[in-house]
């Protein structure tokens, strides 16, 4: 025999249930890591710049701007003769080493590209997926439409003692209300909606401007402070963060 549950019995077991999705729904969420970030199939290949010298490279961009000046109006006090006899010299230790330089320059816009596409291309398997991150956070002022946003990066001092690493290992955080860290680079964990959505802006970092350009931005459902449980006693001590462009304190929550 079937029981019939009552309408008010089932809008109390539809009301549970919904409690219990919002409860657990950010259980759900994949851990990834840094290296899941990049989309693999970009990283792997032919770069003919990779294994050589420094004087090697140093001896291209002679190659190239000895060709342009002798392309170019004559430079005073040095005859075009001269210029001749050290594009010569320097195509000669080439030729000795068995490698063809031309086909080297011409490679470089080849190479530039592919070195472009691995530093921005994004997995696209984790295009709109909810995902779990941890990492040392940059707060940032809001957007120019209001939105409140912070940026996430693999290694403490990045973008300040250090250069900004890769578009796509620069994760962009997007709160739904005002949040600062504690102090600039605290770690913290953060969940949400993952989704490949680049963008480029330039925001103070300690010591002046830096251009934060990020393949992806994470719409942040929850976060936690790992504070507690990263670094030496020395890298616990907070360096006290105050949003210079509200002249609010951080951590509070609150402009």
């Amino acid at each position: 025999m079937i029981r019939l549950i009552p309408i008010n019995g089932v809008k109390k077991l539809l009301i549970a249930a919904a409690g219990l999705w919002l409860a657990t729904g950010l259980t759900w969420a994949t851990e990834v890591s840094w290296e899941d970030l990049p989309d693999a199939s970009v990283q792997e290949y032919d770069d003919p710049y990779r294994d050589l010298t420094y004087d090697q490279i140093d001896s291209l961009r002679t190659i190239a701007q000895l060709r342009e000046r002798l392309n170019g109006p004559a430079s005073p006090g040095l005859a075009n003769g001269d210029l001749t006899n050290q594009l010569t010299k320097a195509l000669q230790e080439w030729k000795t080493a068995g490698i063809d330089p031309d086909w080297l320059i011409d490679q470089r816009w080849v190479v530039a590209e592919r070195r472009k596409q691995a530093a921005t291309a994004g997995n696209p398997a984790l295009d709109g997926t909810e995902a779990t991150l941890s990492g040392f956070v940059i707060p940032a002022p809001p957007d120019a439409d209001g939105q409140f946003t912070a940026y996430l990066v693999p290694e403490r001092g990045m973008c300040s003692h250090m250069p900004p690493p890769p578009p796509n290992q620069l994760l962009r955080l997007v709160f739904d209300e005002a949040w600062y860290p504690r102090f600039i680079y605290e770690p913290i964990k953060v969940s949400g909606l993952l989704g490949i959505a680049p963008t480029q802006r330039s925001i103070r970092v300690v010591d002046g401007p830096v251009v934060m350009a990020s393949t992806f931005s994470l719409e942040v459902a929850s976060l936690d402070s790992l504070r507690a449980q990263s670094g030496t006693a020395t890298e616990r001590q907070p360096w006290p963060l105050r949003p210079h462009w509200q002249g609010g304190q951080a951590g509070t929550g609150r402009p």
